[in-house]
């Protein structure tokens, strides 16, 4: 398997992103197939045809559902807001197309679940777009705690701050409606958070939540009149993992100054470990006094001997940026595909967010610590009858 034809959906910043990946990935990491722009969709077909034309796709349309069928594509790639995930997903799984989607899964655990379902059954292999786990530091920050050099772990405490939504008078958009975005800062920052949680410590046994909702009204882009925002701006919630573990998440997209304060720290009894994405390629350690007088935290410094940056730059310090992360997370899709093999963030790790963040809302509308409920879609077999299509499988 020397290439595999894509067809990505959207052209916003995450379709440029995954389009940069999409021509890089080959030459970062030869060993996986080579991916090859075969449709490029678009609502708007003028601006469809332009960025084909800029970002190396053969052909363009204004009809997703067209290119999710056409018989050269192999894998669909999709980066639309997050209403339009599952009916995509669905649709190119009912045509045996691999899957690539941006993160949330679903507007909620019930989407995501049917998308598992419909891709267990048809044998398909999916990713979703948790490119903050693809980061060498953070993946040194998790074999440092599976190793146990920091003894056992006490507390994790993560936190995600933006401000993108911070001006009162920024206009209403889609993020801003349920219908659209789902859950608010949940959703759209919370659901890597979630996800780095999981990929560090391991599931989660039950949540407190509480939502805010700071600026309650926005106006229309044209300004003409206000909109009342159907979302959460702010979440604060408690966490209690399997393992007994407690910890604290802190999500935002009213944090004034802040652009991508995605952070995380874990204690343990002989040692201690910080990350901020904005500093995406330090880790700061904490080993425990010695006796010097010198204890302290110890920055490491993102280099070749840390996984996949070598592939990337030979030097250390010179650091990685948040497109190398896409085309880390692409190399993990080829390469399962390529060799039939599992893909840590599939569309079962999205599902896993979702239905934390469904615990987080109801935990909130209840006052209460609520757990992340299974699926019963999630107890069926992957083989299944094969009687099932994944249409009906996913309740279209």
């Amino acid at each position: 398997m020397a290439e595999l034809n894509f067809a990505l959906i959207g052209t916003g910043s995450m379709g440029k992103a995954h389009a940069i990946a999409l021509r890089s990935v080959a030459t970062v990491f030869p060993d996986v197939p080579a991916p090859v722009g075969e449709i490029l969709a678009d609502v708007d077909r003028s601006r469809a045809e332009q960025c084909a034309a800029a970002w190396g796709f053969r052909h363009a349309t204004d009809d997703w559902h067209s290119a999710c069928l056409a018989p050269e594509v192999e894998v669909v790639d999709i980066c639309t807001p997050n209403h339009l995930h599952r009916n995509m997903a669905l649709a190119a799984i009912a045509a045996g197309k691999h899957v690539y989607c941006e993160k949330p899964l679903g507007l909620d655990g019930a989407e995501a679940a049917s998308l598992v379902l419909a891709a267990r059954e048809a044998g398909v292999k999916t990713a979703v777009g948790f490119n903050y786990a693809c980061n060498p530091m953070v993946r040194l920050a998790r074999s440092i705690l599976q190793a146990g050099e920091l003894g056992e772990p006490v507390n994790f405490r993560g936190s995600y701050q933006e401000d993108y939504l911070s001006d009162p008078q920024a206009p209403f958009g889609w993020r801003c409606a349920r219908s659209t975005a789902g859950s608010g800062a949940l959703n759209d920052l919370g659901s890597h958070l979630i996800h780095l949680a999981h990929f560090l410590v391991g599931g989660l046994e039950r949540v407190y939540g509480s939502l805010t909702t700071v600026y309650r009204q926005r106006p229309n882009p044209n300004g003409s009149e206000w909109r009342a925002v159907e979302n959460e701006d702010i979440a604060q919630v408690l966490l209690r993992f399997e393992s007994g573990l407690p910890g604290t998440l802190e999500i935002s997209r009213v944090a004034t100054g802040r652009k991508c304060g995605l952070s995380f720290s874990l204690t343990a009894s002989r040692g201690a470990l910080e990350f901020d994405q904005e500093r995406m390629n330090e880790l700061r350690v904490y080993r425990g006094a010695d006796g010097s007088g010198q204890a302290g935290y110890r920055t490491i410094l993102a280099g070749p001997e840390h996984a996949d940056y070598g592939n990337f730059c030979l030097a250390p310090g010179h650091g990685l940026g948040i497109n190398d992360l896409k085309v880390i997370e692409l190399r993990n899709l080829l390469a399962g595909i390529a060799h039939d093999r599992a893909i840590e963030a599939d569309f079962e790790a999205g599902w896993r967010v979702q239905a934390v963040i469904d615990a987080i809302e109801e935990s909130d509308r209840n006052r209460c610590w609520t757990s992340p409920a299974p699926t019963p879609l999630l107890q069926v077999p992957a083989t299944g009858d094969g009687q099932k299509t994944a249409n009906q499988a996913g309740g279209q």
